[in-house]
């Protein structure tokens, strides 16, 4: 039995790097990555674009390499967004149901409606609404309650929260680079559907990515998102420090933190230094291990707290016997595992996408910095099949047209079935809950900001 399978693309707009993606998407779910590209990223500032050229430059060079390389014209592509701009909170709503007839999903869907219903911020737009549970009756935790009779349904949602200049930042840099916006997914929701098992959502497990800008949370108990967070700082921060720390230049520091740096001072030696060649007219510089371990250690530390007071704070402590699954550029900071589980708790392992990335060139370590990416394909077909558009967010206009190359939209395998009409762009929306406010302006000072 032939199957139709068509060649799908995502870019992750990271504070660090552009990523570009593509492969093949299946009728049954499958995703087979072809190739990856990546350039560094300098109009993103935690997760948020703060520079339309310098990020249309960057994702029109990604995307160039990346058509070069498979020998295809990429038209309209998936993009994540995160960063400081989202905020989630929890709803709860009820209506009263005719107890003569059972309950359908015409009621969850206007139980969906009432969850709208909530105070906005001028600027503000409900991206997306998820249900947890149901209630009939005060009987609590029902997943599905069509068919039940009962008198009072009540649901409990999480709702998204965005802000509108961030979305249309996103449609237009993807316009301007010439491409077509399919459609935005959450990128802690992307990252998780690339590294976690159905077995560790069920059991419940918090995923954790460490990004250059943010670090992101989501937990999943019983199949469920229960709780997500951004956190405004990631390893840019520890960079920064590093740089402060040692006198260094950025990129010194940065180099520094990839190849030598810990995050458990305790288990490095104390004999062991790196010198780093001085500037022209100055004398090189040595760096001990265990001082840098300490520099680092002591900023990871602050983040992990707060991963661990979202933990504590969404009530599933002791609902997640799947552990920690750390993820992101920032999972391959050596020793990372150990200070999560000393700090949390819980067990730890470091998550890869390596499912998905198997057949590529990128090297098992270094797998967790394209989780999102990876995600973000993964996570177009998780959705693809599902009603998750809440509103129509923004209009779309007209793509030039480039013929000289074959778009990425082309059929790989002919069906015999006709094809489905065009649709309108989608948002693909996950839990993206709690960004880190006043609470952690006490933490992290000005100078953090400056990178």
């Amino acid at each position: 039995m032939n199957q139709e399978a068509k060649l799908v693309a995502a870019i992750d707009i990271g504070t660090t790097k552009v990523v570009a993606i593509a492969g093949r998407r299946y009728p049954d779910g499958e995703v087979e990555i072809l190739g990856v590209e990546k350039t560094p990223s300098t109009g993103v500032k935690r997760g948020v674009i703060l520079n339309i050229e310098e990020t249309v430059s960057a994702i029109r060079e990604v995307v160039s390499r990346l058509e070069t390389r498979l020998d295809v014209r990429i038209g309209e592509v998936y993009v994540g967004m995160a960063g400081y701009s989202m905020k989630s909170l929890t709803n709860r709503c009820y209506r009263f149901i005719d107890s003569n007839k059972e309950i359908s999903t015409f009621d969850l869907e206007e139980l969906r409606k009432d969850s709208h219903k909530i105070s906005l911020e001028p600027g503000e737009k409900v991206i997306h609404v998820i249900a947890q549970d149901y209630s009939v009756d005060n009987e609590h935790g029902e997943r599905n309650p069509v068919g039940m009779a009962g008198h009072r349904l009540e649901g409990y949602y999480h709702v998204v929260i965005g802000r509108m200049t961030a979305i249309k930042n996103i449609e237009k840099c993807i316009h301007r680079a010439g491409l077509q916006l399919k459609g935005i997914i959450l990128e802690p929701l992307a990252s998780a559907h690339a590294v976690l098992t159905k077995d560790e959502m069920e059991g419940g497990v918090v995923m954790v990515d460490i990004g250059g800008g943010t670090t992101d949370l989501v937990i999943f108990q019983n199949g469920v998102v229960r709780h997500t967070a951004v956190i405004p700082f990631g390893g840019n921060v520890v960079t920064n420090d590093i740089k402060e720390g040692c006198s260094l230049l950025f990129k010194q520091a940065e180099m520094l933190k990839v190849q030598f740096a810990s995050a458990m001072s305790s288990l490095v030696r104390e004999d062991l230094y790196v010198s780093i060649p001085g500037m022209p007219g100055w004398e090189a510089k040595e760096i001990s291990f265990r001082n840098l371990a300490a520099i680092v250690q002591a900023r990871m530390e602050e983040i992990i707290e707060y991963v661990a007071h979202h933990i504590e704070k969404s009530g599933y402590y002791d609902r997640l016997s799947m552990g920690v699954v750390v993820t992101g550029g920032g999972a391959l900071l050596k020793d990372i595992a150990h200070l999560i589980k000393l700090k949390t708790g819980l067990e730890v392992r470091i998550g890869r996408p390596s499912r998905y990335l198997g057949t590529t060139d990128i090297a098992p370590d270094q797998m967790p910095f394209y989780s999102t990416a990876v995600g973000l394909l993964v996570g177009a077909s998780e959705y693809a099949a599902k009603q998750v558009v809440e509103a129509k967010l923004f209009e779309m206009p007209p793509v030039a047209e480039q013929p000289q190359k074959e778009e990425v939209r082309r059929t790989v395998r002919t069906k015999t079935t006709k094809p489905k009409s065009e649709k309108e762009p989608t948002l693909y929306t996950g839990d993206l809950f709690e960004a880190i406010k006043n609470r952690i302006a006490g933490i992290f000072d000005e100078k953090d900001v400056e990178m």
